[in-house]
């Protein structure tokens, strides 16, 4: 492999614009955003409105950081300098299982539509072409993942925001040709009430939406690799209540006013089809299910760009094999990627052999890391803002609001999700399997980069210990 001059500026501004904007929309929001209703009813529209509260202060620390120190590994490198190596590469590390983990649930999803249009391809051989295209488009440049993620974004963009132009005119009733006996605003208060569970529902809901924000912080991670760094950073940050407001909030709120929360057809045929097919419009389910399998591809990747960059960074500060620091001359990590997607391919074939064992396992031990990730962004911050005020107070660009009080109150709000689900004790994916099993995973390897770090401080000591016996073994040559 030609050793490059590492990563590259092949990202445009308009690539990182769009993947900041779908980087918020995960194939989460169309696939799991029913059952989040049929939980809470209508005030599912408040548990997305506290985790995407909760994901902009997130992202605002975030921001202040990789804004004043762009690199491709975001909090993990921020981690490593705020908390101690052993936080970033703890961090890092499991960021890179979560997406890895990511990959095989996508690259599954895409292939049961893929299965359901083509029947001749089995299922594991969509998902074997699926991951192989993508992992080809990483490994041409990042110009290629670029372009391919620019326009799998736009595809999203445009079908959510064509979907809450045409919900809204259902709602008011002035879309032509449409049944809209179902729709209106009563639908938030008519079947039960706004909260028809119970406020308790609301924290279930959390639950259940939480980890359809993850993939937020990719922008970060690609500006690295982006013409202006600061600028990427600072202008997908500032844009970050818009992106959740328009496209979580606003596409739930016309999907709970298109239909009764209760209504079977959303849990049947999941929320946004079921909207749609609500109004009797043509192939509403084919059209949804092509907007979902852009969504899977894109969120497969991205998943595949942000494990590999990850890798990548954790290579060049020694918390990985140095191989993965090495780039191609397109400035393409090659080994971090193909050490990824070897990882994704395991857990694809685990999802086939073993998915009620193995797979179950990964999926579990892998769900809590997103908020694990927040919490280290925030303690992060809290000691990097006064590292950046005391050295180079100029590149504080973006400023968390009311630090340092806001970031502990976002701390508190993590720990008590957590501690939340610790409550949820039903089905083989409960709220507590997966804290639990997250957790052991944070464990093992917090305790492995601790001993690392005693194997190298123990290494520094013995070469410093012989560099001192050399020098003085010189000196008594030179006096004798």
């Amino acid at each position: 492999m030609t050793s490059g001059s590492g990563l590259q500026a092949g990202l445009k501004n308009r690539h990182l614009s769009m993947i900041a904007i779908g980087g918020v929309i995960g194939a989460g929001l169309f696939v799991g955003s029913s059952s989040g209703i049929a939980t809470a009813g209508p005030g599912i529209l408040l548990s997305y409105a506290l985790v995407g509260t909760l994901v902009v202060l997130v992202m605002r620390m975030l921001g202040e950081m990789s804004a004043a120190n762009p690199t491709s590994g975001s909090f993990s490198a921020h981690a490593d300098r705020a908390l101690g190596r052993w936080a970033g590469f703890s961090i890092g590390w499991l960021y890179w299982f979560f997406w890895v983990v990511v990959l095989a649930v996508e690259a599954t999803a895409g292939a049961k539509i893929l299965e359901g249009w083509i029947p001749a391809v089995p299922q594991w051989g969509w998902a074997l072409i699926v991951m192989v295209v993508l992992t080809a488009t990483n490994l041409v440049s990042v110009g290629s993942y670029g372009e391919f993620e620019f326009w799998f974004a736009g595809i999203k963009v445009v079908a959510i925001g064509a979907f809450i132009v045409v919900g809204a005119l259902a709602i008011f009733g002035v879309l032509p040709g449409a049944h809209t006996d179902k729709a209106g605003l009563g639908n938030l208060t008519d079947h039960g009430g706004f909260l028809p569970n119970g406020p308790g529902a609301i924290l279930t809901g959390v639950l259940l939406v939480v980890f359809s924000f993850m993939g937020s912080e990719i922008a970060t991670l690609a500006a690295g690799e982006s013409e202006d760094p600061q600028r990427a950073v600072t202008k997908s940050t500032n844009s970050i209540i818009w992106r959740i407001g328009v496209f979580y909030l606003g596409s739930i709120f016309i999907v709970v006013c298109l239909l009764p929360w209760n209504d079977p057809s959303i849990k049947a045929q999941g929320s946004y089809v079921a909207a749609l097919d609500s109004l009797g419009i043509a192939h509403a389910g084919q059209i949804m299910n092509f907007i979902v399998l852009t969504s899977v591809l894109s969120c497969l990747n991205s998943g595949l760009y942000t494990a590999s960059r990850m890798a990548f960074s954790l290579g060049g500060r020694g918390d990985a094999p140095k191989a993965f620091a090495r780039t191609t001359s397109r400035g393409v990590p090659m080994a971090a990627i193909i050490a990824s997607v070897v990882f994704g391919f395991v857990a694809v074939f685990f999802n086939y052999a073993f998915p009620d064992t193995v797979f179950l396992f990964l999926v579990n031990s892998s769900g809590a890391v997103a908020l694990f990730v927040w919490l280290a962004i925030c303690a992060s911050q809290l000691r990097m803002r006064r590292i950046i005020e005391r050295e180079s107070p100029e590149k504080l660009v973006v400023r968390m609001w009311l630090y340092p009080y806001l970031t502990w109150a976002t701390i508190a709000l993590i720990v008590f999700v957590l501690g939340y689900m610790l409550t949820d004790t039903e089905g083989e994916s409960s709220g507590r399997t997966t804290v639990l099993l997250s957790l052991l995973v944070a464990l093992v390897v917090v305790a492995v980069s601790v001993v690392k770090e005693r194997v190298r401080g123990g290494r520094a000591v013995a070469t410093a210990d012989t560099a001192s016996d050399s020098d003085s073994d010189s000196d008594t040559v030179s006096v004798g």
